[in-house]
């Protein structure tokens, strides 16, 4: 995005008053130093003065509390690691730097970025959750806090929130982004997401972040989109089916086959198997020396995965890889571009116990398909509505140009 005639200083300055005003009822924020934000502002108006144009100089972006910054806190959503302050920048970080963007803050994420809520409320209906685990940054960018925001998603934690704020969000091939710096919960799924208000900003942010950068499709694209209710269609909340059809039906969309080459359940529990036996590796010393301190759900995961043994992690991984590949192989014979798919099973839930089913954005995140929530539906309830395009595996740019054109607000 291009400030114009904007400086960085007035840009910086007329989100914290947004932040000042909205902050105490959305809490999007982890930490925030408005001192350390003008500092940065004003000194991308000197790089601008003195000549130099880069891809973000003076834009505001915030991190999810998951990305190390040498100059905030890094807490991870724990009280575990409450006071943790990195000695490094993460290497994305770097990349936004190098680019010119100022580090407004570190936003809200859900415990070790799973499934226990944090404080962060909905700004369309604040009795609703945002969506997990990128909660902050979804609610940040939704309610005009900060134009741009990064997240993770291990299993539906960009895409979700993305749909329950009504944002634009995306989830890249997992290794289009480098993740050292980055909280380690489940090494063979944790991806970097990306959230902005419309498809040209993510598709700038992601230019900045990629390496490397993805070659785009052929084309053809906008005429080899299906569209992919999937075998759960049956999870979706009444009427939410028909308004995703009537969207699939306006791009283009053609219907596909009721299921994929694999069975996408077996996907599915591979994805849980495989995620919690990570999970319980990862965290294995916050357990041991903190599992009165974390969530039942967390401890269920840790336990669970713990059961798993090094040898049957090995043959569930190994048995994904191959379900990858036939699928990789199944979208090529088919030439199947991308298809639409809901991104959740509706709106944002009441309640703030929960963050949400992320059920609808598994199969992307287990088959590593790069994925874009676009929002421009609405609930019958008046909530938002996302809907999912789920792309070839490295078509990331490809993704982000077809979602430039279906979705223009």
């Amino acid at each position: 995005m291009d400030l114009g005639a904007l400086t960085a200083e007035a840009h910086v300055l007329s989100l914290l008053q947004t932040v000042q005003r909205l902050e105490p009822d959305v809490a999007a924020w982890a930490h925030l130093d408005e001192t350390l934000a003008l500092q940065q502002a004003r000194a991308c108006d000197a790089r601008r003065a003195a000549g130099q144009r880069l891809g973000l100089l003076g834009v505001a972006v915030g991190l999810k509390d998951i990305i190390d910054t040498a100059e905030l806190p890094t807490e991870n959503g724990t009280v575990l690691h409450a006071g943790r302050r990195p000695s490094r920048d993460a290497a994305l970080v770097t990349r936004l730097r190098e680019a010119g963007a100022v580090i407004m803050g570190k936003t809200v994420t859900t415990e070790l970025a799973t499934y226990a809520p944090g404080k962060t409320r909905n700004p369309h209906r604040l009795a609703h959750t945002p969506g997990g685990s990128s909660s902050g940054s979804a609610a940040a960018v939704a309610c005009g806090m900060v134009p741009l925001a990064l997240g993770s998603q291990t299993n539906g934690s960009t895409i979700r929130p993305g749909a329950y704020c009504g944002v634009v969000s995306f989830k890249p091939t997992r290794a289009s982004i480098d993740r050292t710096g980055m909280l380690v919960q489940s090494p063979s799924f944790d991806t970097v997401g990306l959230f902005a208000r419309n498809v040209p900003d993510v598709a700038l942010l992601y230019g900045v972040l990629c390496d490397p950068a993805q070659p785009p499709m052929d084309g053809n694209t906008l005429k080899r989109l299906g569209w992919f209710p999937s075998p759960l269609a049956d999870r979706l909340e009444p009427g939410v089916l028909g308004k995703l059809e009537r969207r699939a039906r306006d791009l283009g969309a053609v219907p596909m086959p009721e299921d994929l080459p694999v069975p996408m359940m077996d996907v599915i529990a591979l994805h849980k198997l495989i995620m919690e036996a990570e999970i319980a590796r990862s965290f294995e010393n916050e357990y041991r020396t903190g599992a009165a301190k974390l969530s039942m759900s967390l401890r269920g995961q840790i336990e669970r995965g713990g059961r798993t043994s090094d040898a049957a992690l090995l043959t569930a991984q190994l048995e994904l890889q191959a379900m990858q590949q036939a699928v990789d192989t199944w979208m090529e014979e088919q030439r199947i571009d991308a298809w639409l798919t809901p991104s959740a099973p509706g709106p944002a839930p009441a309640g703030h116990n929960s963050t949400g089913d992320p059920i609808f954005c598994t199969l992307a995140t287990a088959l590593d398909l790069p994925s874009l929530q676009l929002p421009g539906l609405t609930a019958d309830d008046g909530l938002p509505l996302g809907t999912q395009v789920v792309a070839r595996r490295n078509a990331d740019t490809a993704l982000l140009m077809l979602g430039s054109h279906l979705y223009q607000p």
